[in-house]
């Protein structure tokens, strides 16, 4: 079914607006307390862009991707900032619900390559549906991204952190195949990056911690990331073409895949009946419930 009329983002964004102004108390900052109020995260409204790309991919309905960017270009104007005029742009990690203030104003960690990803896929579908009515140009918001993304180092040890790097890795690497997506050499910076968390990690011995002790929605996340791993792996095994477009992407694909048995190791315990009731599971069951999901059916997710 074709979608027009008011962007349902838009709408959002503005009855969020609204109930936000009316509900608002003279609460004053206080950083102890930000991380638990109720607020946007950068990551939480990339996800969406994301989510709405993949229905506007499946369904070949480009008003989807639409009203995807017109979330990207409100986001970005309101998560990134400036010191001063002409200084390169930095990035809010949460913001109040109705964007008007930042909750906490430190950069997340992988927000800006999260970012440059998530908007270069949306400008992709742009390109394909140069007609459609009123998709926003996000030419100088993935500008911004490139520059705060600029010298960063994206290792981790979070295996949530690691999830997300392998993913952007592959949509990264899609994007090269397709359209060719620069800078052609971030797949493997990033590949590079996974792999110093993923040895730290398996260093720990983390899954070896009874499920009290763990939290699921994060180690599901690793999951999802490697059967991400496996897709690109079967790209640069079978496309010499895209292997010339992203040097040492099949080396760092091989490295990374002897990790892939964590997936099955995560997925395992998480799906034992036993591990799900202890309270790390109940005390995020929403979130732990979607990312098992996930990591069982991750096609939809990733794509490719």
């Amino acid at each position: 079914m074709k979608n027009t009329g008011t962007s349902p983002c838009v709408s959002s964004i503005r009855s969020i607006t609204y109930l936000a102004a009316i509900a608002k108390t003279s609460e004053t900052f206080d950083e102890t307390l930000e991380w638990d109020r109720d607020g946007q995260y950068y990551h939480y409204l990339t996800k969406w862009m994301h989510a709405l790309n993949r229905v506007s991919r499946a369904t070949r309905d480009p008003a989807y991707n639409r009203w995807a960017a017109e979330l990207a270009k409100t986001a970005h104007s309101r998560f990134t900032y400036a010191l001063s005029p002409g200084s390169q742009k930095r990035m809010y990690c949460k913001m109040i619900i109705d964007l008007s203030r930042p909750l906490v104003p430190s950069m997340g960690h992988l927000d800006p390559l999260d970012g440059l990803i998530t908007y270069s896929q949306l400008q992709e579908i742009s390109a394909k549906h140069p007609g459609i009515s009123g998709s926003p140009d996000l030419t100088a918001e993935i500008a911004d991204m490139a520059l705060i993304c600029e010298g960063k180092d994206w290792t981790t040890d979070d295996p949530l952190g690691m999830g997300d790097l392998l993913c952007d890795a592959l949509k990264a690497t899609l994007m090269a195949a397709g359209t060719g997506f620069k800078p052609a050499g971030l797949p493997a910076t990033i590949l590079d990056a996974a792999m110093k968390g993923l040895k730290y990690y398996v260093a720990t011995e983390p899954l070896r911690l009874p499920a009290v002790y763990r939290l699921a929605f994060r180690e599901l996340g690793l999951a999802i990331g490697l059967s991400a791993a496996e897709k690109l792996q079967k790209l640069a095994r079978h496309s010499p073409e895209l292997r010339s477009r992203t040097p040492g992407l099949h080396q760092r694909t091989e490295g990374v895949m002897r990790y892939v048995q964590l997936g099955e190791d995560i997925r395992a315990f998480w799906l034992n009946p036993e591990n799900r009731q202890a309270g790390s599971w109940t005390d995020h069951r929403d979130i732990n419930m979607v990312m098992l999901a996930t990591s069982l059916a991750p096609d939809g997710y990733l794509g490719g």
